[in-house]
């Protein structure tokens, strides 16, 4: 039997495809945010804020010359301070510390206030190694809720509060359109998230919103203790600015695909030609 071998091409085959990416635009026209030259230190003040006390005065203050200025420091004194300028929308620090001489404890040790709008409490005290109620301790929203965590240093230690409040909406009626939200960072640490609040703060009666205007003062409180304040600044926040130029859309986008490379390939037929020569 003779056996032929039939022949085997080689094979090249050249393929080129586009893929097709498409990059989705939101149609809105951004304008430029603006630059703020940050502070030296993350605890100075950055360029676009408000200093309401830097160690001298408290003209920024109402009854700002009731207080005690010493070495730097205001001292509450007599009755609390609120500021003249009114704000929305903030983000506000203050650094305070509570007396080293110990001699009272709960809510008799280092007590004062950071009231948002003169209204919404972050509480003020002495919570080193000192058991109270737990929403009336430092960094609690006062009889809303406690901190997340207790970052209080020891009596006579700075401590910082980095504040972002945003203010509530209300309807014409009266009704809340949206609940006032507040974030707290004591001494670096997040003790506040974005928590919703039920309405002013109160000691005798529980919270509830009434229509109110859409700025007000930062008060401090005065509750009697030699609780020293530094270093207060205020940002006010604005949301970016942009205007719509159409509905969101997408952009397509090609990417070209180098051709797969190609070799010869070598066939395996084994047909056979069966015709006998006999």
């Amino acid at each position: 039997m003779k056996l032929n071998t039939i022949p085997v091409f080689t094979v090249a085959v050249m393929l080129s495809r586009f893929v097709c990416g498409q990059e989705w635009k939101s149609g809105v026209e951004w304008q430029e945010p603006p630059v703020v030259t940050p502070g030296e230190q993350n605890n100075y003040a950055p360029s676009d804020a408000i200093i309401l006390f830097d160690g001298t005065n408290l003209s920024e203050w109402d009854d700002g010359d009731t207080w005690l200025i010493e070495d730097g420091t205001a001292v509450p004194k007599e009755t609390d301070i609120l500021s003249k300028r009114h704000f929305g929308d903030i983000q506000l620090h203050v650094e305070w510390s509570t007396p080293v001489l110990i001699e009272s404890e709960g809510q008799g040790r280092g007590n004062s206030g950071v009231f948002l709008m003169g209204l919404y409490e972050i509480q003020v005290l002495d919570s080193y190694q000192n058991l109270t109620y737990f929403d009336g301790q430092a960094g609690g929203i006062y009889k809303q809720t406690p901190p997340m965590v207790n970052a209080m240093r020891k009596p006579g230690q700075w401590n910082t509060y980095d504040i972002f409040f945003t203010t509530p909406e209300f309807r014409t009626n009266g009704d809340v359109k949206t609940s006032g939200y507040v974030t707290v960072i004591h001494n670096g640490v997040l003790v506040q998230n974005h928590f919703e609040l039920l309405g002013p703060t109160e000691y005798t009666s529980a919270p509830h919103y009434e229509t109110h205007a859409d700025t007000g003062p930062i008060r401090l409180q005065f509750h009697g203790d030699a609780v020293r304040y530094r270093n207060i600044w205020v940002r006010e926040l604005t949301p970016p600015l942009g205007r719509r130029v159409s509905a969101p859309y997408h952009v397509p986008k090609q990417v070209n695909v180098q051709p797969a490379a190609t070799e010869d390939v070598e066939g395996d037929d084994k047909s056979v030609d069966e015709s006998d020569d006999s």
